[in-house]
């Protein structure tokens, strides 16, 4: 499961052993070799790097010795996104997968990956920012799925998205504007964007995409917890690739 490291040579160890390290807390100005060295081994990956106070360390601090740095490790590795079109070819199936934007809830994250795993889907990405990792409470909601489902962190997910159209995939994004995702051809290579609750999938990833897909609304609300969106969107997706298989 997640876990908190502190004191500097327990960090660095981490680093070096390989552990995915989502957050690095460091005391605003230190300087000094052993913490200059925890940096930089933080700067290799798609670690957080954040300077604080001694205040907010003094608050994160489990162990109250953590020597100026602070590290949040995830529950599981993260995969590459590489790792999820492999895992679709060696099915012999067209790419399915999710894309996140700004899902910061931990139980939608794992929500979200229970779908994914159940619905087929050869994995899901998040971004490196402004979103939850893989976490203890993710992993416990995700009912098991983590352990079949790669989760790859991409530092930009515009970019991510326009390197995977030239293998041939298409992203549809969630929008409540968009077109009714009855009328859209969901059957090929597929990458679902899915956006947080309050501002859904933000203005560049959403003119990133090919098309938009919206959930037909019968009632008096006019949202859904973004969990649930990719459940109804993703056996939309099932349905038509079954149809066309």
């Amino acid at each position: 499961m997640s876990e908190q490291i502190e004191g500097r040579n327990a960090v660095l160890e981490a680093f070096r052993s390989g552990r995915s390290v989502d957050k690095l807390f460091v005391l605003d100005g230190c300087q000094d070799g052993p913490v200059r060295t925890i940096i930089r081994e933080a700067r290799k990956g798609d670690t957080i790097l954040n300077f604080v106070s001694r205040e907010r360390l003094d608050q994160l601090s489990e162990t109250g010795a953590h020597q100026g740095v602070i590290a949040m490790t995830a529950a599981y590795s993260y995969a590459q996104v590489e790792d999820i079109l492999k895992k679709a070819e060696e099915k012999g199936e067209a790419p399915f997968f999710f894309v996140l934007d700004n899902i910061e809830d931990p139980h939608n994250l794992g929500a979200i990956i229970r779908t994914a795993n159940l619905a087929g889907a050869h994995g899901v990405i998040i971004p490196k920012r402004r979103a939850v990792g893989l976490t203890a409470a993710v992993a416990k909601t995700s009912a098991g799925a983590l352990n079949y489902t790669p989760v790859a962190k991409v530092t930009n997910l515009v970019r991510t998205i326009e390197e995977l159209k030239k293998e041939g995939i298409w992203f549809v994004c969630a929008d409540m504007g968009g077109e009714s995702m009855y009328k859209l051809d969901l059957s090929g290579p597929i990458g679902l964007v899915i956006g947080n609750e309050g501002e859904g999938v933000s203005r560049l990833v959403r003119e990133a995409c090919d098309f938009t897909a919206s959930i037909p609304m019968r009632g008096d609300i006019d949202s859904l917890n973004a969990s649930v969106a990719a459940g109804v969107l993703a056996y939309e997706i099932v349905r038509q690739r079954t149809t066309a298989g």
